[in-house]
């Protein structure tokens, strides 16, 4: 999601540096503050105005500038979320859901919870999507609890490339299950459904079981470590050995073409 411009730049002040009004040093997690400041007084060496800001700094989200912050191809057509999920930041730094009017357009729709906005809305953006050269990709997500079958056939109806559910719990399976019936029309290659894992006391056993479940329901599970808001897990070997193979679909096929092939 990284910008890619030539005015987009990841780290230190490189020798050559263009002419600017302001410099924006965008922070996402909380944990990257020291580091956010070390990179606002080096860039302030040599800019006089440097503003540090982004998610971690709870900086306001009101609409979105195309590939300002993320990369162009990334929308937002709405911002917020009604849900109260407990690890969750998006209800306390955006609010409830709001849609927005003019959103801009992209493939790539980064909405929190596309699915909670009307079905007008929905069919705005289905409209600005068949316009677009590449195909969609709803990598924020989308609730499996609320893909009805009417929502499964809006969805048929659009050139997709990639869908991302989720089932961050043992409970959020069986929605999955549903949706993924749904959307039979999908093959597995483009469904994909983020799992939060190693959250609320979960053990490493309990994690692997779901995300196999996910597997077996039909979608690519694409693990996320949790980290609190207020600090920086470190997580032994296990842990992240277990997480970096369940995000490389690479890595998932072969493991699960092993338990397959593996006599009972």
């Amino acid at each position: 999601m990284t910008p890619d411009d030539p005015l987009s730049f990841v780290g230190d002040p490189p020798l050559w540096r263009p002419a600017a009004d302001e410099v924006h040093v965008s922070v996402t997690f909380t944990w990257d503050f020291a580091e956010g400041h070390r990179l606002a007084e080096a860039w302030g060496q040599f800019y006089d105005c440097v503003r540090l800001g982004g998610p971690a700094y709870e900086s306001e989200a009101n609409g979105f500038t195309p590939g300002l912050y993320v990369k162009h191809g990334v929308t937002f057509t709405s911002r917020g979320c009604n849900n109260r999920c407990p690890w969750c930041l998006v209800p306390d730094r955006e609010g409830r859901l709001r849609e927005l009017q003019d959103f801009a357009p992209g493939h790539i729709v980064q909405d929190n919870n596309f699915l909670q906005c009307s079905p007008a809305h929905r069919q705005q953006v289905y409209s600005m999507l068949a316009s677009q050269r590449r195909q969609a990709v709803f990598s924020g997500g989308l609730e499996a609890a609320l893909i009805t079958y009417a929502i499964a056939e809006e969805l048929r109806g659009v050139r997709i490339q990639q869908v991302f559910l989720a089932a961050d719990t043992e409970t959020g399976l069986r929605p999955l299950q549903k949706a993924v019936q749904k959307l039979s029309f999908l093959k597995r290659d483009k469904l994909f459904c983020y799992a939060l894992i190693a959250h609320n006391g979960e053990t490493l056993e309990q994690a692997a079981a779901r995300l196999h479940a996910i597997w077996d329901a039909g979608a690519i599970p694409f693990a996320q470590l949790y980290q609190p808001s207020d600090r920086f897990i470190r997580y032994d070997h296990r842990w992240r050995d277990l997480a970096r193979t369940w995000s490389r679909p690479a890595a998932i096929k072969a493991v699960c073409k092993g338990d397959q092939e593996r006599p009972p």
